[in-house]
């Protein structure tokens, strides 16, 4: 500070005086301020330096046990802290790690995964962590509330982890839902040690992520439909018959319905474009016509789709973790086989699958043997409903339809010596089947994959009947478009080629076939799925398995809550 030379001495003194009260003042504060943060800092190094609390077993089997919702799952919660040496799991140097926060966050948005996020919140986290800060002091208290949050948070994730990789409902645990695909046997205290970074796992764990791609773009489908029923659903189409070049006040609410931007009401190339892809989504034939059938899935309500949407989703968690590099899958409601080869699609093809009173049942095994000109073992409940009634009344039937009946041995039975009605498929001691040849109802080849259901794929003669749009029509068993195409793939490894396949076959005896290696095989229902365009796929609930499993998982999660919810989503790409 400078002063003036001629100012009188008292006015020196003065401020001489005062900034030295000033410093002395401003002195005091530092040091108080400086020894309350240092306080703070010492308090947090001596607790980061305090060791890690130990859990004792009856501490959190008493936990899971005493809470209905915790109880199933206290035995991952067993696994996870005995493998750990009963260590906490979600704290380092007594401080929180961050995949706390992760999870919590993950938690607060299950709504976009079809699950209800306050079955998970059963916990006030906010409440306990501040009470864990306050009691750094209380050494005694920290360590008691460091026991409660850490096992509260294992058992939210448990809870939360076992929904969201192993399916809010079990098919096993419910004789309700069909479904015998060999079970996703996610381990839940391994994710757990993923999730902590305790272990390397090459699934998707750590990040909350899931297994699979098209459950994830099921889930964007979601977001997308959400947003469309915040806005108050799709437009209503009131139109029962229209073709390309025609006027109509209803083409705009059809080209709003198809997300076209174009509002005018001509029915034009673009709109029967766009129709098209829509009828192809819908499992349709694409005509770009506006039809009964096309403006009853154009109405259908978009609560309905989202509903659907979650069912496959669901379904999705009860896929094993990954598949094979070499499958084969069938989706029933699709009417389609594929076969993967190194994981990508080698070949594909219509099928057809069991009437809705002999519907094929969904299961996994594998294929173990493609057979060529086989014969058709009739099964028990055919030949009662069916043959058994004719074969009686007609002594020529069997030499007229290239059957033969034969007993355990393989000599011939006089069909005259069966009683016919009172077959079943306990006292059924004969083989009736037809033998190879044009007429065989299994066509050239069959493909084997030995299961209790006894179904297998199998060519049909009946080729006209791939042409149609459902194809549900068998008894169970799943025929194949291309059997000799799908034959040729399929034994390429041991030395069979197209030629000795056909040869083969003309020589009208039955051939096994082993294959070079077994190759799993997926027998699913799904009516939902997105294709990697993000494209929306619907089809039809042909065995009403939907709506048994909307009864059990709704019952579970609220679905006024998990279908009402339109969270902000990014656009994505495809058609609705």
């Amino acid at each position: 500070m400078y002063t003036n030379m001629h100012q009188q001495p008292y006015k020196s003194t003065y401020f001489d005086v005062l900034r030295k009260r000033l410093l002395l003042v401003a002195g005091v504060s530092l040091i108080v301020f400086s020894s309350a943060c240092g306080g703070k800092k010492k308090q947090e190094r001596q607790v980061a330096r305090k060791p890690q609390p130990v859990l004792d077993s009856t501490y959190y089997i008493s936990y899971m046990n005493n809470d209905p919702l915790l109880k199933e799952h206290t035995d991952w919660a067993k696994k996870f802290y005995r493998e750990r040496g009963f260590k906490l799991g979600w704290f380092k140097n007594n401080e929180i790690v961050p995949q706390a926060k992760e999870m919590l966050t993950m938690i607060s948005k299950a709504d976009e995964e079809g699950l209800d996020p306050k079955k998970y919140q059963f916990k006030d986290f906010n409440t306990m962590f501040t009470n864990l800060e306050a009691a750094k002091a209380d050494s005694a208290k920290f360590t008691a509330i460091q026991k409660e949050i850490d096992v509260a948070l294992s058992a939210t994730y448990f809870v939360w982890a076992s929904d969201y990789y192993r399916g809010v409902v079990i098919p096993k645990e419910n004789k309700e839902i069909e479904w015998d695909v060999k079970r996703n046997k996610i381990k839940l205290h391994k994710a757990l040690m993923t999730v902590l970074k305790e272990r390397e796992s090459k699934y998707s764990y750590a990040s909350f992520s899931p297994l699979h791609p098209d459950y994830a773009r099921l889930k964007s489908a979601l977001a997308s439909y959400r947003k469309v029923q915040a806005a108050g659903g799709w437009p209503k189409i009131t139109a029962t018959s229209l073709k390309e070049g025609q006027k109509s006040p209803a083409v705009a609410a059809l080209k709003k319905r198809l997300g076209l931007n174009s509002t005018d009401s001509t029915f034009n190339a673009e709109t029967v474009n766009a129709l098209k892809s829509f009828q192809s989504a819908q499992g349709l034939k694409p005509d770009g016509g506006l039809g009964p059938e096309t403006v009853k899935l154009l109405n259908v309500p978009v609560d309905q789709r989202i509903k659907q949407i979650i069912l496959n989703m669901e379904r999705w968690r009860w896929i094993p973790k990954s598949f094979e590099e070499d499958y084969l899958i069938v989706n029933i409601p699709e009417y389609r086989l594929r076969v993967y080869e190194k994981g990508k699609e080698a070949i594909a093809m219509n099928v057809i699958v069991g009437k809705t009173m002999n519907s094929t049942p969904i299961f996994s095994d594998k294929m173990e043997n493609v057979v060529l000109a086989p014969y058709w073992n009739v099964p028990a409940s055919i030949v009662r409903n069916e043959l058994g009634p004719k074969i009686s009344g007609d002594p020529s039937y069997l030499d007229r339809t290239n059957m033969e009946l034969i007993d355990a041995k393989g000599n011939p039975v006089s069909p005259s010596s069966v009683d016919w009605g009172s077959v079943t498929r306990e006292n059924w001691r004969y083989t009736l089947r037809k033998k190879p040849g044009p007429k065989n109802d299994l066509g050239d080849v069959k493909f084997i994959f030995p299961n209790t259901n006894d179904i297998y794929l199998h060519d049909t003669p009946h080729d006209e009947l791939f042409s149609q749009t459902k194809r549900n029509f068998s008894h169970g068993c799943v025929r194949v478009e291309k059997p000799l195409e799908l034959a040729e793939y399929l034994l390429r490894p041991v030395g069979w080629d197209m030629s000795k396949i056909q040869s083969t076959i003309a020589q009208g005896q039955e051939k096994y076939v082993k294959l070079k290696q077994v190759l799993p095989v997926y027998l699913v229902y799904f009516t939902a799925w997105a294709d990697e365009s993000g494209n929306v796929h619907f089809r039809e609930d042909i065995y009403g398995h939907d709506r048994t499993l909307a009864q059990q998982y709704f019952s579970e999660v609220s679905a006024s809550k998990v279908i009402a919810r339109a969270p902000a989503a990014k656009k994505t790409k495809g058609k609705l």
